[in-house]
């Protein structure tokens, strides 16, 4: 489906899409069995703007990720076939696909990548492995959450920003000891957490 395209579904969307806009489940059903640009119109309003701004909290400039979620929704539409709502929700099997875009341009660019997962080679991950994915992200996201500020700003910085130590030094000001050793403790207490709810 060419961009000029998705920008007319866009359009339609306000005027076809009425109470369904919620159920992003049945929209993709939709865009899957039909084809229908409607439906593809209500999840592309929904989710472009979103995955951008996962991409961008990620670390990629505004231009990359508006690119980047063009083409993640692409494939959303090009590989409707595939989604299984028995297995994940809309949410979770856009975000493993614009995940795994991120993935494909920090190889591109030669930058530090995630941890690789077995599935993260191949255009679409199996519907299990993005589940389970879906679930270790908020065991995360919940132990995250219970760091000090301080501790939890610097992995944000150098893992969701892919900031060297030094260049978090040179932002915040700290000296490099400072930032390696809460960086230090706050994974020590990452990994417990998770480990008491593995």
């Amino acid at each position: 489906m060419p961009y000029g395209a998705f920008k007319s579904a866009v359009a339609l969307s306000g005027a076809t899409v009425t109470q369904q806009e919620t159920d992003w489940s049945g929209l993709m059903i939709k865009v899957r069995d039909e084809r229908d640009r409607a439906a593809f119109g209500a999840l592309f309003g929904h989710f472009a703007p979103r995955v951008k701004y996962f991409l961008m909290k990620a670390g990629s400039t505004a231009p990359v990720a508006e690119d980047c979620a063009q083409d993640v929704m692409a494939t959303v539409w090009a590989k409707a076939a595939q989604f299984d709502p028995t297995r994940a929700s809309v949410a979770t099997w856009i975000f493993t696909i614009a995940r795994n875009r991120r993935i494909d341009v920090a190889r591109r660019d030669r930058r530090p990548e995630p941890e690789e997962l077995d599935w993260m080679g191949e255009d679409e991950p199996d519907q299990a492995d993005v589940y389970a994915a879906a679930e270790e992200t908020r065991a995360l996201s919940a132990a995250l959450s219970e760091l000090p500020e301080k501790q939890r700003a610097l992995i944000q910085r150098a893992y969701y920003g892919d900031l060297s130590h030094s260049e978090i030094a040179a932002e915040t000001g700290l000296p490099l000891g400072t930032i390696k050793s809460r960086i230090r403790l706050a994974l020590d207490k990452l990994r417990l957490k998770l480990s008491e709810t593995s």
